[in-house]
């Protein structure tokens, strides 16, 4: 069995980092999706996962979680430079920039929850959250003087460091945040990107919504149009 097990592509940012390096790569993997937040979300989860969370990779008799290990397991079994760039330097540092969005930014995580579909007013720019946005800026416009010769990404060519960067992108249209020059031509090439079309267009379609309240997280399915 050969599957990639996620959450719902319109709001789990974990699941679609790894998606969308198995599909630049052309991972002959099965995507399943399991809607989060419902009342038999964890258990289904348990049955598969050393976590109960998503995404999860399963490939034959290999269990692999979390979003940057199985970025890692896929770099491996793709050709080189096909997940990260060629050049040792390159690499190097966008690993760095993956990581550090794996690990930071939790302001932009906590006030700006992703939601690819939906365009939501700003809200109220805290310190932290413009401190945030400031580093995103900065880092996406010194990458792409540094490394962005041959191409629209971060380093030129695509690599999984835009996959990590790609959840961020969507926030910063659904919340109408601000971004410079090269930030923001960065982030229009992010979303005019063939793969993230066909992602968008799979998130438009899921039938669910998560709702974010004082009580946590909610979810429900949606009323189909008359």
């Amino acid at each position: 069995m050969r599957q990639l097990v996620l959450g719902n592509l319109n709001y789990s940012s974990w699941s679609i980092r790894p998606l969308m390096v198995a599909r630049k790569v052309a991972l002959p993997v099965e995507d399943v999706i399991v809607p989060l937040d419902f009342p038999e979300t964890s258990a289904r989860l348990k049955e598969i996962s050393p976590t109960a969370k998503v995404p999860l990779l399963i490939w034959d008799d290999v269990t692999v979680w979390e979003s940057l290990a199985i970025t890692e397991w896929i770099a491996e079994w793709a050709p080189p430079g096909s997940v990260w760039p060629e050049a040792p330097a390159a690499r190097a540092i966008a690993r760095a920039a993956a990581s550090e969005m794996h690990a930071g930014f939790s302001e932009l995580r906590s006030k700006c929850p992703m939601d690819i579909r939906a365009r939501e007013a700003t809200p109220e720019m805290t310190e932290k959250l413009a401190a945030d946005i400031a580093r995103i800026d900065a880092l996406w416009s010194n990458l792409r003087s540094t490394f962005g010769k041959g191409g629209p990404f971060l380093f030129g060519r695509w690599s999984a460091a835009d996959a990590f960067y790609l959840p961020v992108v969507t926030r910063f249209r659904t919340y109408g945040l601000p971004l410079s020059g090269a930030a923001a031509e960065y982030a229009a090439a992010v979303l005019e990107d063939p793969d993230f079309l066909r992602l968008e267009e799979q998130a438009k379609a899921e039938p669910w919504w998560i709702r974010y309240g004082p009580d946590g997280r909610s979810s429900g399915f949606l009323k189909p149009e008359a």
